[in-house]
């Protein structure tokens, strides 16, 4: 499969590429059949999608470890891999209540 490029259907036919395609209520590139209407998602936009909808239904644990003074947070490799985080990468620390949220900055 190449990005933008049409693609071989199943039924013999050519699919063209689309962007913006559903998914899971996300919005990824394909292929569509003209002919069949077959949809075809791409598999890497996908993988992220499932690895969040998993990672969501999961508690993560992980512990605090500490350089001089300043504690650290150590997260987790598929975390950073679906948020397509990176080392020396910023992200934003929010206070609510007693919880801590990290998000992308």
């Amino acid at each position: 499969m190449i990005k933008g490029k049409g693609m071989k259907c199943v039924c013999g036919k050519i699919a063209d590429y689309k962007k913006g395609l559903k998914f899971n209520g996300f919005r990824v590139d394909g292929w569509v059949c003209k002919s069949c209407k077959e949809v075809y998602y791409h598999p890497e936009q996908i993988q992220k999608i499932l690895l969040m909808k998993k990672l969501e239904k999961q508690k993560l644990i992980t512990k605090l470890g500490q350089i001089r003074s300043n504690l650290i947070l150590r997260i987790p490799k598929d975390v950073g891999e679906a948020l397509n985080l990176k080392k020396g990468e910023e992200v934003a620390i929010k206070i609510e209540g007693n919880e801590i949220k990290v998000v992308k900055a």
